[in-house]
């Protein structure tokens, strides 16, 4: 099987090319093309992977690019390829809206073109997120794929418009697309902008000057943090046993406040310092509790996270002393 990744060069682009390489695939990773092949430590790939991986430019906001790239005929897809910062999406909605839903509109329109004149079948696996389930009243239970759609930020309305855009190729053109919604994970190499790697770099920094105060946003929220490693897993099986014109939740169900996490990440450094609300670490609509029932997905695929919240929260600190 050979695997189109787009985003290679993102947080989990790069776990998963590693997965793909692993189980044999054969991998193209597409880059923006001022974007270098990535390289270095914490959960980047091996001069060895790097080298096994064609690389291909991919501009989405670009047809010309997108036409191109999409010139090899590939088994699969996986498109990572996003905005995927909330705080970026919101000072640039227009932005986020043209790579994420225009962008995968575009892809899509491509992938079914060559699907309809026979070139290629593949099966396009869209990464969309679980803030597409929205600030509305959460239900007493995790939530299914089944629940309504209603995205509160810039960034899960683009990404609900890129799940659109994908089903609506699959309804017109047949082509082969199933959707997956991750909820929030973490591990090695993952950017410091997010909320795990920021709070284990401030805890860290306490304790190494001694500081009895740590800022952090809103640490009232439930979330899970599942690894990277086990969402990649996930993405695999679905290549494999995803069912087109399906959506499948990638979660653990087990809940945790960001206080609790935060508490945990300080007894793995080793220090007690008070938590202090900073305004500017707020965000402007919090989903107040954001936990996935992946019954389906286990069902399709027999995944089950592998994992441990403490493993992963280690993971975190340990990349980050390296």
């Amino acid at each position: 099987m050979n695997v189109l990744v787009t985003g290679a060069d993102g947080f989990v682009g790069r776990w998963l090319i590693r997965r793909l390489l692993d189980d044999g695939r054969e991998v193209y990773g597409a880059l923006r093309p001022s974007q270098p092949v990535p390289a270095g430590g914490g959960g980047d790939l091996a001069p060895e992977e790097r080298a096994a991986v064609r690389w291909v430019p991919l501009e989405l906001t670009d047809d010309e690019s997108v036409r191109a790239c999409a010139v090899p005929l590939y088994d699969a897809v996986v498109h990572l390829a996003a905005v995927a910062s909330v705080p970026d999406a919101a000072r640039d909605p227009g932005h986020a809206w043209a790579v994420n839903a225009g962008g995968t509109a575009r892809l899509v329109h491509v992938l079914a073109g060559a699907k309809g004149e026979g070139r290629a079948d593949p099966l396009v696996l869209v990464v969309s997120t679980s803030e597409v389930y929205g600030c509305g009243e959460p239900p007493p239970r995790p939530r299914r794929e089944s629940d309504p759609v209603a995205p509160c930020s810039p960034y899960a309305a683009s990404k609900a418009g890129a799940e659109l855009a994908a089903l609506e190729a699959w309804r017109r053109a047949g082509l082969r697309v199933v959707v997956a919604r991750p909820f929030a994970h973490t591990g090695p190499g993952q950017d410091p902008r997010f909320v795990v790697p920021a709070l284990a770099q401030r805890l860290k920094f306490a304790k190494r000057v001694g500081a009895p105060v740590v800022k952090v946003g809103n640490l009232e929220p439930v979330r899970e943090f599942l690894h990277v490693r086990d969402v990649v897993d996930a993405y695999a099986r679905l290549l494999v046993r995803g069912q087109p014109g399906q959506i499948y939740n990638v979660a653990s169900g087990e809940g945790i406040t960001l206080e609790q996490v935060f508490f945990k990440l300080a007894d793995l450094v080793g220090v007690r310092p008070i938590p202090e609300v900073d305004a500017e670490l707020m965000r402007r609509a919090d989903i107040a509790h954001l936990v996935g029932d992946a019954a389906k997905l286990r069902a399709a695929t027999g995944w089950t996270p592998r994992y441990s919240l403490d493993d992963t929260l280690r993971d975190v600190l340990d990349a980050q002393a390296n």
